[in-house]
C-alpha cells in the first residue's frame, strides 16, 4: 500500500536576530570562517552597542527559518540571542501584511501631511 506524498514548497523569509550583545573579535572571526555562514543567508549589521543579523533564509514555514537560523547561530560561542523580530518591511517581504500592519517606509512616502 503506497501513501500520498505532499510537497510544501521552499520559500525564503526574512527576519531579524537581536544579539544580546556585539560579538567579540574572536567571535567575528569565527562566523567569518564558518561553512554555515558561509552561504550568505544573515548579514551580520553592528551598532555601537548591538549587533542584529539580518536573516533571509529558504524553508517551508517561517518558525522553521527561524530555528534553523538559532541552530547555527549555536556554532558561536557565547553568542545570545534575545529576540526575533519581524518589523513592517519584513511582513511585507514575507506576504504576511495587513491593514493593521503598519506600511513599510516606502509605501508610506508620499502618504502623510504635506504631501
Amino acid at each position: 500500500m503506497s501513501s500520498p506524498t505532499t510537497t510544501v514548497a521552499t520559500r525564503e523569509w526574512d527576519f531579524t536576530l537581536h544579539l544580546q550583545q556585539p560579538l567579540t573579535e574572536e567571535q567575528s572571526d569565527t562566523m567569518a570562517h564558518l561553512d554555515c555562514f558561509a552561504d550568505g543567508w544573515a548579514s551580520l549589521v553592528t551598532g555601537p552597542c548591538s549587533a542584529e543579523l539580518w536573516c533571509t533564509y529558504a524553508s517551508e514555514t517561517l518558525t522553521g527559518a527561524i530555528a534553523e537560523a538559532l541552530r547555527r547561530v549555536e556554532h558561536l560561542p557565547g553568542v545570545l540571542v534575545h529576540s526575533v523580530e519581524l518589523d513592517e518591511m519584513a511582513l511585507d517581504q514575507n506576504g504576511m501584511a495587513a491593514p493593521a500592519v503598519v506600511p513599510p517606509p516606502l509605501a508610506r512616502v508620499g502618504t502623510g501631511p504635506g504631501s
